[in-house]
């Protein structure tokens, strides 16, 4: 019968000695020296050998001052500062405001026990302290305190590694000399508002000058978020910028980007891609789609929008573009945005027209001059400033009007 009886305790020991929880340094306050020993004898027997003790409250916090514990088992009535007070002080204090405290009382009343959560403790135990019972609350708020610190630790290692892709991509995007190059030499002014998701969507945008008053500019919607996505974004970009892909031709364009990004795309991962020629001396704007929003262009107070129907890069390697040509005069706004922004104005109630929508709805001749800057703030206004995903929005403007100087 005594083996018998000796079993549950023999698991529960076993329980509480899992790998990660036995070294975590425990504080055991108690004014009194057999309950900080018999604690102790208890905890040694449940296979933790990091246990540090205090003889009252002053004490605790000082020995919580030199090592910050992983777990704190605290007597409530005690002689000076009681542990109610001590409970309050560590809640106060950022280093400790997390750490469990798992407090030893006699008391039975309810209002006792609120008094004891109120001001702080995260669990109780009841006096005289059971083996079993405690070496299950210690093991159950140990293992939640080395889950959260783990967690802690891996979202701290995501930040950073997010922080690093961030400033990569953005290194991917043109200068502004560049730009006012392109804008020179063809009379179009290049403007671009774009908001980055807070876990890194993976958009990235740019201009290829080309002979003549003409120029490629592309807009690139990577499927999903976060480092992958990113890391997909630098590859694609680097396919765009590879020497002999043929700018000139937007659908020849897009089929040799799409065979190639087949073969480099992991199973299940795609792209959204518009590339296009801007050409001031033809007046004209030829381009090719694959799954992107269609592009608009603003002239003369009327909006036209293209055709953007095409499979996704990297979907399937034999797939044909088509190139389309919308006209580009010298009055003209041409408008490109990724897709994000036209889900969230299709959520948001903006309108079912999306980006055309928003635009037919601000943009007259009488206010051209503040084009950009108004269809900006629409934007804003209308899906915030802190996306779930990347928005990109690009204006190019042969109008003279606010994207001439940037």
């Amino acid at each position: 019968m005594a083996a018998e009886a000796r079993e549950p305790e023999t698991e529960s020991a076993t329980a509480a000695a899992r790998p990660g929880i036995t070294g975590c340094h425990i504080l055991v306050v108690d004014d009194t020296d057999f309950n900080r020993l018999l604690i102790g004898t208890l905890l040694e027997d449940g296979g933790y050998h990091n246990v540090a003790y205090a003889k009252d409250g002053v004490e605790a916090l000082e020995a919580m001052a030199r090592q910050v514990p992983d777990l704190v088992i605290l007597d409530i009535m005690m002689p000076g500062m009681d542990g109610y007070e001590v409970c309050r002080r560590l809640r106060a204090d950022p280093v400790l405001a997390d750490v469990p405290v798992l407090v030893q009382t006699a008391l039975s009343s309810s209002d006792d026990r609120n008094q004891a959560f109120a001001a702080g403790t995260t669990d109780l135990i009841t006096k005289p302290i059971e083996r079993t019972e405690l070496l299950a609350r210690v093991a159950i708020h140990l293992e939640n305190r080395v889950l959260i610190r783990d967690l802690s630790h891996y979202r701290t290692r995501v930040e950073g590694e997010l922080a690093v892709a961030r400033s990569m991509q953005d290194h991917l995007l043109p200068a502004r000399a560049a730009l006012d190059a392109v804008s020179a030499r063809t009379g179009a002014a290049i403007r671009v508002h774009s908001l980055p998701a807070h876990d890194m969507g993976a958009d990235i945008w740019g201009v290829v000058p080309l002979e003549g008053l003409r120029f490629g500019v592309y807009l690139l919607d990577m499927a999903g978020r976060g480092v992958t996505a990113a890391l997909n974004a630098f590859r694609m970009h680097t396919l765009i910028h590879e020497p002999g892909t043929p700018l000139d031709d937007p659908a020849a364009f897009l089929g040799d980007l799409n065979r190639r990004a087949a073969t480099l795309l992991e199973l299940g991962d795609h792209a959204a891609l518009l590339y296009g020629v801007v050409d001031t001396g033809a007046h004209s704007f030829t381009y090719a789609a694959a799954a992107s929003m269609p592009p608009l262009v603003l002239s003369g107070g009327q909006i036209v929008q293209g055709d953007a129907a095409g499979l996704p890069l990297g979907v399937a390697p034999g797939t044909r573009y088509e190139s389309r040509t919308l006209p580009f005069p010298a009055d003209g706004v041409l408008m490109l945005c990724s897709n994000a922004i036209h889900d969230a104005l299709d959520g948001s109630g903006a309108g079912d027209g999306g980006l055309a929508a928003v635009a037919a709805g601000i943009l007259t001749p009488a206010d051209r001059r503040a084009g950009f800057a108004a269809m900006t703030a629409a934007l804003e206004a209308a899906l915030g400033a802190a996306p779930g995903d990347d928005h990109t929005f690009i204006w190019i403007d042969r109008s003279g009007g606010d994207g001439v100087s940037p």
